[in-house]
């Protein structure tokens, strides 16, 4: 056998072991079988390879070894059989997912795979808690926890093939029927028509995530107008000020949760017209663009023209504006106002101005 592209350390190795004279070539012939019996007959081992693997460790042939990995990595693929998932895993970025979320170990990522289907194949869900899905099909309650190999597989198979994903694993979930922490920051509505949920008349109503996803209401609001606020305070304002006469209402509560989210889905399916006031403030902003954007709404008296007015009227809160700017997408004027007053007005400061409009005129102005 010839050895080649040998530095000095292991040509004078090579050379010791094969009882030659370092010399100064860069390759050295080498009778394997001769230095077998050597070694052999010497008592130090029974062949070379058992010699050099004894000091360092097993021989791979590097390139049947990336054959194995290759065909390893194949058989991951072959196996899957959910559309969504071998569509997903066909991109190379996204087959990387899977090898980091696996240690790149094939048998875990099949694994990964098996389970990540049967978590798909069982969607959409009715209302079922992540934990309930979790332990039927993982064994392991918190087997759907952020984080875990199989949720993070499932979640972006599931925003693979939506286009209009939020990005938060509580909504993703949301949308196919699984619920995560249920019963946190329910929807407040008031006054809104619905046959599915025990609404009293001027009151104000909570529906939790749990209660829109598990039975979905017959929300009967074809072609109403539906005041779509951001502050808890102002409905409760105007539950008081005006009671069974005021115009449907829904609240974001400020950054919209799973059940915010759901519910303005709902009704926007049901054929309602979603019109958006919020607060003059630059997260009022970004939520008012989110809404307008998402569901289709329409800014009601929330211009450069109304906050210029609302400014004059609140002259004694004057709560300077902080924060970067953010552009109003439906009017870029009404940033430009904001910057050059530069003062916050949040909805409850302005909720009697809100009550003379809903007052004098429809949602539709």
């Amino acid at each position: 056998m010839q050895v080649g592209k040998l530095n000095e350390t292991e040509r004078t190795a090579l050379a010791s072991l094969v009882g030659r004279r370092g010399g100064v070539a860069a390759s050295i012939s080498i009778d394997v079988s001769a230095v077998d019996r050597a070694l052999s007959d010497a008592g130090i081992a029974p062949s070379l390879r058992t010699a050099l693997e004894l000091l360092d460790g097993p021989i791979i042939h590097r390139e049947t070894e990336l054959n194995r990995i290759r065909e390893s990595w194949a058989a991951v693929l072959a196996g899957c059989s959910h559309t969504d998932l071998i569509a997903y895993l066909a991109s190379p970025l996204n087959f990387g997912v899977l090898k980091r979320l696996s240690g790149n170990q094939p048998d875990s990522a099949s694994l990964i795979c098996r389970q990540t289907e049967d978590i798909l194949r069982r969607l959409p869900a009715a209302g079922v808690p992540r934990a309930q899905i979790a332990a039927e099909h993982l064994g392991d309650a918190h087997g759907l926890d952020s984080a875990r190999p199989v949720a993070t597989l499932t979640l972006a198979v599931l925003r693979s093939r939506s286009s209009t994903d939020t990005g938060d694993d509580r909504d993703t979930w949301a949308a196919v029927g699984i619920l995560v922490n249920e019963l946190a920051k329910p929807a407040l509505f008031l006054n809104v028509p619905c046959s599915g949920l025990p609404v009293s008349p001027g009151e104000p109503q909570y529906a939790s995530l749990r209660l829109l996803a598990r039975r979905p209401s017959e929300w009967t609001v074809a072609r109403r107008s539906i005041l779509v606020c951001e502050n808890p305070n102002l409905v409760a304002i105007l539950a008081d000020q005006l009671g069974t006469a005021c115009p449907p209402v829904v609240c974001v509560d400020g950054h919209l949760g799973a059940a915010q989210r759901t519910i303005l889905k709902q009704l926007k399916e049901s054929g309602a017209d979603l019109r958006y006031h919020g607060d003059y403030d630059w997260p009022g902003i970004m939520i008012a663009n989110y809404v307008i954007a998402k569901y289709g709404a329409v800014p009601w008296h929330f211009s450069a023209a109304d906050y210029v007015a609302a400014s004059k009227s609140v002259p004694q809160l004057a709560i300077p504006l902080s924060g970067r700017p953010v552009i109003a997408s439906w009017d870029a004027d009404l940033t430009a106002a904001m910057i050059k007053t530069g003062i916050k007005i949040e909805e409850e400061a302005i909720a009697e101005r809100i009550i003379d409009l809903l007052g004098k005129e429809s949602l539709h102005a």
